[in-house]
């Protein structure tokens, strides 16, 4: 459902008013984010980053979503909690919306829901906003999407993308440390920072040269989440963006990211989904739909 938005809207797409594309059990995240009920993924429409391949473009982009008074998120939220016993409530590109997030979260916590929050970001967080989200966050997947300034500039307009996110991500580190289940192996996480990469078809470089600083700042036991998911969802400029990844492009990145060292790693790999382009992919998700999602989906 799309709805009127206020006049006055920042670079996001949104105003003050808090409006939300979905509420639901999502299956689609590392396996100590899903467990086996799901992570219960809030979908906030807008972006603070508005990525041209962006494959929630429906919400980031073109504005689907309710307008929902605090209260009746809660109820939405609590239902979801019931319904499906989620493993935690998982905010989905919440920066815009930041104030609200906090407010729901202490609605939580007086109610005894004590639920690990996930704050699901892009990476493109200042480390003061960083702060004030300490004391409402339990764990942290944030991108790191760009080493190439050009890039950035190119498909998120922002120059500044790979200092600004590295910086964002030492914070978040500060703040809650690595994935407490890479380190107690257990099935659930509770607490702390996975930080995923998607490989842009084409960008092959582009994905060397983020994975290696990741490595030689935060060290061999950074969990880190490898993406093969693109698909593109809108029609690109950069016509290496109209595919998917090629297996050639996928193992060079995958022979990387194993010569570095990396020990805690979850792989999506891509299986025969290379060279087609997938329209049913469930990663292309149709927030028109009560369930955007086609199928259950992680990373192993």
């Amino acid at each position: 459902m799309q709805e009127s938005k206020a006049s006055h809207s920042g670079f996001c797409g949104e105003s003050e008013q808090l409006r939300v594309a979905h509420v639901g059990a999502h299956f689609g995240e590392e396996p100590p984010i899903t467990g086996s009920n799901g992570s219960g993924t809030v979908f906030f429409t807008g972006c603070s980053l508005r990525c041209s391949f962006c494959q929630n473009y429906q919400i980031s982009m073109d504005g689907l979503g309710k307008t929902l008074s605090i209260n009746e998120l809660f109820e939405r939220v609590t239902e979801m909690i019931q319904l499906h016993h989620v493993h935690n409530i998982n905010f989905v590109t919440p920066d815009h919306f930041f104030p609200h997030t906090f407010e729901l979260v202490s609605l939580l916590r007086c109610r005894d829901y004590n639920l690990p929050i996930v704050y699901n970001l892009s990476g493109y967080q200042s480390v003061d906003m960083l702060k004030m989200v300490d004391h409402y966050a339990d764990i942290y997947l944030p991108d790191y999407k760009y080493s190439d300034p050009v890039l950035s500039a190119s498909f998120s307009r922002c120059k500044d993308y790979p200092k600004v996110a590295l910086d964002a991500i030492a914070e978040m580190i500060s703040q809650k440390g690595f994935l407490d289940s890479t380190i107690t192996n257990s099935p659930l996480a509770e607490k702390g920072v996975l930080v995923r990469h998607l490989i842009l078809p084409g960008k092959i470089e582009n994905s060397m040269n983020a994975l290696t600083p990741l490595f030689l700042e935060f060290g061999a036991k950074l969990p880190l989440s490898l993406m093969s998911q693109y698909q593109p969802a809108l029609p690109q400029k950069d016509k290496e963006l109209n595919r998917p990844i090629t297996g050639e492009e996928f193992n060079r990145v995958y022979s990387h990211v194993m010569d570095l060292g990396f020990e805690e790693l979850y792989v999506q790999f891509p299986e025969n989904n290379f060279s087609n382009l997938q329209k049913s992919s469930p990663f292309l998700p149709d927030f028109r739909e009560d369930e955007p999602f086609s199928s259950k989906i992680s990373s192993s």
